[in-house]
């Protein structure tokens, strides 16, 4: 294949791998802080306390409102508005504070949807025997949550790995944009966008065995 041996060197494999790691920062760091945030918004809005009504109110706004913007749009106004308070801010941080936004209104939802999949039943016996709070959701909510929440959520986060690729409008180099910048050089895109699909498989399918593994270890049983 023409270029091939100019293509395959240590100065592509270092420029491909720094891509890579800029995606799976955005993804994983982002992904992450979303999966924790997004736990904090769906008690919030499970709670059935008057005083945290207003709480129930925003979080339910949050949620409602970055569902329904497409990630490019969220990409730019975190751009504009960090800008204005944090001029110093890489744009691979802008990115990463984009993918939270999106990933917290999306995962609130997931874990919202496990935690009410739970027989009410069982919750309410469980406030008969004197459990917390805390402990209702420990021992009793989310060792059978687990099993509605962790495959859409794992399925999120590979899909987000993808959608990274669009913070290359914001001039992040992560691995899609890598490879248009490889095609741009001159480089055949068989070699340029092939290498960008196989980096792309080599890290979703890991992805998703870990979720799978996860999931087989977290999910408590259903039938003893």
């Amino acid at each position: 294949m023409n270029g091939a041996a100019e293509f395959f060197t240590t100065d592509t494999a270092a420029f491909l791998a720094g891509a890579l790691g800029r995606t799976l920062w955005m993804t994983l760091l982002g992904c992450t802080l979303g999966f924790l945030l997004g736990g904090v918004l769906a008690l919030v809005r499970r709670t059935r306390q008057p005083l945290l009504a207003p709480a129930r109110l925003l979080a339910g706004l949050y949620v409602e409102t970055f569902r329904r913007l497409p990630f490019l749009v969220i990409l730019i106004l975190v751009l504009f508005s960090v800008q204005a308070v944090a001029p110093g801010l890489s744009l691979l941080g802008i990115a990463t504070i984009a993918v939270t936004l999106a990933a917290t209104a999306y995962l609130a939802e997931i874990i919202r949807a496990g935690l009410d999949a739970v027989p009410r039943p069982q919750v309410e016996g469980a406030e008969v025997l004197g459990l917390s709070a805390l402990d209702r959701l420990r021992f009793v909510v989310l060792p059978q949550a687990w099993g509605v929440i962790l495959p859409p959520a794992a399925a999120f986060m590979v899909m987000f790995v993808k959608d990274t690729a669009l913070a290359s409008h914001l001039g992040v180099v992560e691995l899609a944009f890598a490879g248009k910048i490889l095609v741009n050089k001159g480089f055949s895109p068989t070699l340029g966008f092939g290498a960008v699909l196989v980096l792309y498989a080599l890290v979703s399918w890991p992805l998703g065995r870990a979720a799978a593994h996860l999931e087989k270890k977290l999910v408590a049983p259903r039938h003893r």
